[in-house]
């Protein structure tokens, strides 16, 4: 995984496991990579990793069986998608809404744009 300079590191892994929630690589009940494995696996210190399992433990998205492990929680997907939105209003939408009105671009455009982008990606 490829950190960015721009993001906590936490919250950037946070995002990879919210991301293999929601494309269903971790299902329901999943028992998620432990603490010391995704450590390794992201290169990152185990605490950096703890941080972000009780960050998503806080938002309901996984929960932690003691003794046995880290799981996918019931309304993990639901969940996920209402923490990625409020994310994504909040910090990244205004950056899009303000180039929108920087260069001129018009609502059609936009739409004509995203209706592409679906068709061609999913």
């Amino acid at each position: 995984m490829e950190f960015r300079d721009n993001k906590a590191i936490y919250l950037q892994i946070a995002d990879y496991v919210c991301e293999h929630i929601l494309l269903e690589k971790w299902q329901t009940d999943h028992k998620i990579p432990s603490v010391r494995e995704m450590a390794v696996a992201l290169e990152v210190n185990p605490n950096t990793v703890m941080r972000t399992y009780e960050l998503l433990q806080n938002k309901n998205i996984i929960n932690n069986k003691r003794g046995i492990g880290f799981f996918v929680a019931d309304n993990a997907i639901a969940n996920v998608k209402s923490y990625r939105k409020t994310q994504f209003m909040d910090e990244e939408l205004p950056t899009v809404f303000r180039n929108i009105y920087l260069l001129n671009i018009d609502f059609e455009e936009l739409k004509t744009r995203y209706n592409t982008f679906v068709k061609e990606n999913f």
